[in-house]
């Protein structure tokens, strides 16, 4: 979890290209495995460098690791969000 926030850290200092390099090193940790943290973290870093797709895909997967109702509802309004970007101006 302390590699998780560092990557925050560097993502507002450094940028979310940054913060990303240091995420996707963190994917395959077993400790992290189930953490919903992991995968909205490297959704809003995707979302910030406009991959809004893989953004989505990871919101939609926190969103389903999450217990609290709460959390899932934001989750799924950043995944919407995602793919109402995604599809551009109506």
């Amino acid at each position: 979890m302390i590699d998780l926030n560092r990557a925050v850290a560097v993502c507002m200092a450094s940028g979310p290209e940054a913060g990303l390099a240091l995420v996707d090193e963190l994917v395959d940790n077993p400790a992290l495995k189930n953490y919903h943290l992991l995968p909205s973290v490297r959704g809003d870093f995707l979302d910030k460098l406009g991959r809004r797709a893989e953004a989505r895909a990871e919101f939609e997967r926190a969103a389903e690791m999450t217990e609290n109702a709460r959390e899932r509802t934001l989750l799924l309004g950043r995944a919407s969000s995602c793919a109402q970007q995604e599809a551009g101006p109506r």
